[in-house]
């Protein structure tokens, strides 16, 4: 259980504060459930604690960092092997090439190195340069330098430009 200094109040209801900036998120009760904006899916999903966590990234992308929603996927499936699954955020670059993979967790799930093999599994069938892990709480943010054969970790998301995306203009 979160302690209360963890916690934030909404109109509709305690979710978690989470390690991001304050952003004016959308929320609202329907069908007696909360829901959720989701500007990339440009539609209301169930406010979950894991989509709580989303949410937030997609506005950290969006608004700090810069990044098009017209270039985010949320919940896109891939294939590994035979399986399908499900990415929570995948940002592409302006020729549609896979850069960035997000994986969200609740805030309540610890990042484990479960966690990094899932990610690492998902890129296999995307091949990013960068991979950002959270749970809200804790991130990580690493590339990978495939020349060096080794991982680089990063104190935050690059910029935009850093990722192939063009300047705002």
């Amino acid at each position: 259980m979160l302690k209360k200094e963890q916690q934030t109040q909404n109109n509709n209801g305690i979710y978690p504060k989470l390690n991001f900036p304050d952003f004016e998120l959308r929320i609202a009760k329907r069908n007696g459930r909360n829901e959720i904006l989701d500007p990339v899916r440009k539609r209301y999903v169930t406010l979950t604690p894991e989509e709580w966590v989303r949410q937030h990234v997609i506005a950290y992308l969006h608004c700090c960092k810069h990044y098009p929603l017209e270039l985010m996927k949320v919940e896109g499936s891939i294939n590994i092997g035979k399986l399908c699954r499900r990415c929570d955020i995948v940002v592409y670059s302006t020729n549609l090439t896979p850069i960035l993979l997000v994986e969200c967790k609740q805030p309540m799930v610890e990042l484990s190195q479960k966690t990094f093999d899932q990610a690492a599994r998902y890129n296999l069938a995307l091949n990013v340069p960068f991979l950002f892990i959270t749970n809200g709480l804790t991130h990580y943010c690493y590339s990978i330098d495939k020349n060096e054969h080794k991982i680089i970790y990063h104190h935050d998301l690059p910029e935009r430009t850093a990722l192939g995306l063009k300047s705002e203009e």
